[in-house]
């Protein structure tokens, strides 16, 4: 009888080992990454725009090398990368993106089968004291769950990979106007100073004239009144000055301390390229931006999602073969197993599926009604303020040349220094104007591009989006 038995005992009893050994092998483990906040916080301010890592990144997207390094003056599109490189939103997006693509390998996992171990004994001395019986059951999948599954991943990925490509946008549109802010403050700033500069000799020779009794006193209140709003507006304009730095690093993702030492090369403020014919423009926007066929990939994936839970209406199918080892004999069996669809068949699910999918196609529609408002409003918007400028530019011109009359006059003795320094005064108001309709035109070209989701200058480098987080590897969060 022990010959029956003990064979077997002295194998079985390591099968349970084996198994365990098996799994744990091919287990993941954890490693902990804590988050600092001093930590962080001292990387994100020691953030320069003279780092090596920085410079390799722009190499590797500009194909080409950098020298000198640090750069000597920086332009839009060097910016436009080093925002690239340090933007926290972008790092959102590429973290999304990550998420999604892991979601795929998870869609494609197959479900583990499982496995009963049931050991005994039997008291009866006639017959072999052990009971063993092993059973394990193997889930088999039906109506075609896991290609629903991966079909459902792949375009929650695709959506998340178009996010990118938004994200990358915003990040350049940020940063555009932020540097419009910040160079027209400046430019406003100049102009006014000269200004005031004018209206206090004006308002100092108004004063001799009013003491000599040659003009009422109202006008050179007006004068003076003139020249405190001046001041005030210019000192307004110095704060925003500050502040719209504060803003153009806040969009590089650096502190204002790293831009301090940098000199900002100026060149697209003063550019406006004339509107071409958007109809294929505006088609093309309508069907290939980004976050529109994000959208269609949403859509998309509630479609998916909706396949997937009909599918769920077929009962999956568990194989469960056993074996048992009793009273020395061994025992085969076989067995099938399967819910029964009598209860309920997934209705509510497939409800909220048919309704999240009818919620998708809603949002796909209002995109498109929004982005057809906004290369509308953007087209007519440009166009009146390019128009508008042109006006301030021939009036700047009038009055340069009024001004240059005025002063060859006050030169050769035929007009006054009240009248020359009047032109300078009108001189300086239209010019104030025509900083301003560049100011409004530049916004406006920037609402036509954004919503283009292309920019129209065609010496603007073309938007490239990052996949990978380019500062993976360095000291910087």
């Amino acid at each position: 009888m022990k010959k029956n038995y003990k064979p077997y005992c002295s194998i079985g009893k390591f099968i349970p080992f084996a198994i365990c050994a098996a799994i744990l092998a091919g287990c993941a483990t954890f490693h902990p990454q804590p988050i600092s906040p001093q930590v962080n916080a001292s990387a994100l301010e020691g953030r320069t725009l003279d780092n090596p890592s920085l410079k390799k990144f722009m190499e590797e997207n500009l194909h080409r090398r950098i020298h000198p390094w640090p750069l000597p003056s920086w332009d839009f599109s060097m910016l436009t990368l080093a925002a690239f490189y340090y933007s926290p939103d972008l790092d959102m997006a590429r973290a999304r993106w990550q998420v999604a693509q892991a979601g795929k390998i998870t869609a494609g996992e197959r479900p583990n089968p499982s496995i009963s171990v049931r050991p005994g004994a039997i008291s009866n001395p006639s017959a072999s004291p052990l009971l063993f019986g092993v059973a394990p059951n193997i889930p088999i999948e039906t109506g075609g769950k896991r290609g629903y599954r991966l079909s459902l991943a792949g375009h929650l990925a695709r959506a998340a990979y178009l996010d990118i490509k938004t994200a990358a946008w915003q990040v350049r549109s940020r940063l555009r106007a932020r540097l419009l802010d910040l160079y027209f403050s400046i430019q406003t700033s100049a102009v006014l100073k000269r200004q005031v500069e004018v209206q206090r000799k004006l308002a100092h020779l108004l004063s001799v004239l009013l003491k000599n009794g040659e003009i009422p006193r109202p006008e050179f209140t007006r004068a003076q009144i003139s020249l405190d709003s001046s001041r005030l507006k210019w000192v307004d304009v110095q704060r925003r000055i500050g502040d719209n730095r504060a803003r153009l690093a806040a969009a590089l993702g650096v502190p204002v301390s790293a831009l301090r030492q940098v000199k900002i090369s100026y060149g697209f403020p003063n550019r406006f390229p004339k509107a071409p014919a958007l109809g294929a423009l505006k088609q093309k926007a309508l069907l290939h931006r980004s976050d529109i066929l994000s959208a269609l990939a949403n859509y998309q994936a509630a479609q998916s999602s909706l396949q997937l839970e009909i599918a769920k209406q077929y009962p999956d199918v568990n194989l469960g073969p056993g074996y048992s080892f009793d009273d020395s004999e061994n025992k085969w069996t076989f067995g099938v197993s399967l819910t029964l669809p009598l209860l309920n068949r997934n209705q509510g699910p497939i409800a909220r599926a048919k309704a999240r999918r009818k919620e998708a196609a809603s949002a796909f529609t209002c995109l498109q009604a929004r982005v057809i408002e906004e290369l509308d409003r953007g087209e007519a918007g440009y166009g009146e303020m390019f128009l508008k400028l042109k006006t301030a530019e021939a009036l700047e011109v009038a009055a340069k040349v009024q001004m240059d009359s005025a002063r060859r006059a006050f030169m050769e003795g035929e007009t006054s220094r009240l009248a020359l320094l009047s032109a300078r005064l009108v001189f300086y108001a239209d010019l104030l104007q025509r900083v301003q309709a560049s100011y409004q035109a530049q916004q406006a070209l920037g609402l036509l591009e954004d919503a283009l989701q292309s920019p129209l200058s065609a010496s603007a480098r073309r938007l490239q989006a990052i996949q990978i987080n380019p500062g993976e590897g360095d000291n910087h969060p």
